[in-house]
């Protein structure tokens, strides 16, 4: 049997804390394994119980969510984050990809959008809706034009695969457009990181974007 999805929940609304943690472990590869009233201790569970996912509200007090993904970041834990939030606002999209945030759910999203965002950051991946991907991809391109020409170190195959990333397109999703197999897409993405010193999909793609918007151009 597969492991589990080992799962924190930081959110300052103590209903909507053990209500998402009831709704969570309905899921049979879910498990929640911290709760957490404020950013604070959103940052100590995380140490201590050391999640695969860390699901994260925004505006909470002792540190906010913002606050929380920064301290993260910084620190190189790899903890795969979810913010779940009511804002609407698109720049504190942009911020929360920025801060190495991997996925966002918005309170008013039904529960297989909080389901399917936990398993696709749970395995490497991003979790944004289609029009926010590509608003945060425009934006963080936009200010990555050091980046140009990375790619050229890229076999065709590889540049490929690198277009599809920034596309959005998931491991499985690659495969079949190719016509490879999941691994070999696996293989070429990890050689794809070590030659342009991308840590993840998400610089990857911004990578991506910035250069093949410039060969447009």
């Amino acid at each position: 049997m597969d492991p589990k999805i080992r799962i924190v929940i930081a959110d300052d609304h103590e209903v909507l804390r053990e209500s998402l943690k009831t709704l969570l472990q309905t899921q049979k590869d879910m498990q929640v394994v911290g709760l957490a009233a404020d950013g604070a201790e959103a940052l100590r569970m995380v140490q201590e119980q050391s999640p695969d996912v860390l699901v994260l509200d925004l505006l909470m007090p002792e540190a906010d969510g913002f606050d929380v993904l920064r301290t993260l970041d910084r620190a190189g834990n790899n903890v795969a984050s979810v913010v779940l939030t009511a804002s609407t606002n698109r720049a504190d999209y942009v911020q929360v990809v920025k801060l190495g945030g991997r996925g966002l759910v918005l309170k008013g999203d039904p529960p297989h959008k909080l389901f399917a965002a936990i398993r696709a950051v749970a395995n490497g991946e991003l979790a944004f809706s289609e029009d926010i991907a590509q608003q945060v991809l425009a934006s963080m391109a936009g200010a990555a034009q050091e980046e140009t020409g990375v790619l050229r170190r890229l076999s065709d195959r590889e540049r490929q695969i690198a277009a599809l990333v920034a596309r959005g397109l998931k491991n499985r999703d690659i495969a079949a457009e190719l016509k490879i197999s999941e691994n070999t897409v696996k293989r070429h993405l990890q050689s794809i990181f070590d030659k342009t010193g991308a840590r993840d999909r998400l610089e990857l793609a911004v990578m991506a974007l910035t250069e093949f918007s410039k060969v447009a151009a």
